[in-house]
């Protein structure tokens, strides 16, 4: 019989090439289409191992998700930055490797990432989800976050609406 063992724990520099391949993964996945192709290969490229070193050394939030030794997600959190939100907290990205999406590995990062804001002393929490990335705002939906704010976003060229998820 085989186990295979889920485990999300804090991030170490030692993780930043496992983050940066899912990120490549998981942002080509959500935003191929939505956001213009040069400008997404230029943010994918942007966020390789050195980037992630960095950020885990500057003391970034970050738990990552493991599966039977793998690393196939990651949340990044930490102070809500708009304050008209009315939140403390807020989670900056949680992104899936494609295939591990939809299995409910997801929710149980974003539970981690809540956890995490709340033993930080940040209650409630919000993220923003591109309008158009069906997929990641009824993800939220799902989760119970209420859509409380609309902004826009702009990649080169084109500005995108954006949505911002709150729970209280």
């Amino acid at each position: 019989m085989s186990t295979v063992a889920i485990e999300i724990r804090p991030a170490r520099a030692a993780d930043a090439a496992a983050i940066a391949n899912v990120h490549d993964q998981a942002w080509r996945n959500a935003y191929r289409g939505l956001i213009p192709g040069r400008e997404l290969e230029r943010m994918i490229e942007r966020r390789g191992p050195a980037w992630w070193t960095s950020a885990l050394n500057r003391g970034t939030r970050v738990s990552l998700l493991m599966f039977g030794g793998e690393a196939v997600g990651y949340a990044s959190s930490g102070r809500n930055r708009a304050s008209m939100l009315a939140v403390g907290g807020e989670i900056y990205e949680l992104y899936m490797k494609p295939e591990y999406q939809g299995v409910g590995l997801g929710r149980r990062l974003f539970a981690a990432a809540r956890g995490d804001l709340a033993a930080r002393g940040l209650s409630g929490a919000a993220t923003w989800s591109l309008a158009a990335n069906d997929p990641a705002c009824a993800f939220y939906a799902r989760l119970g976050g209420k859509l409380s704010a609309r902004g826009v976003e702009t990649f080169g060229d084109v500005t995108l609406e954006k949505f911002a998820f709150v729970w209280r």
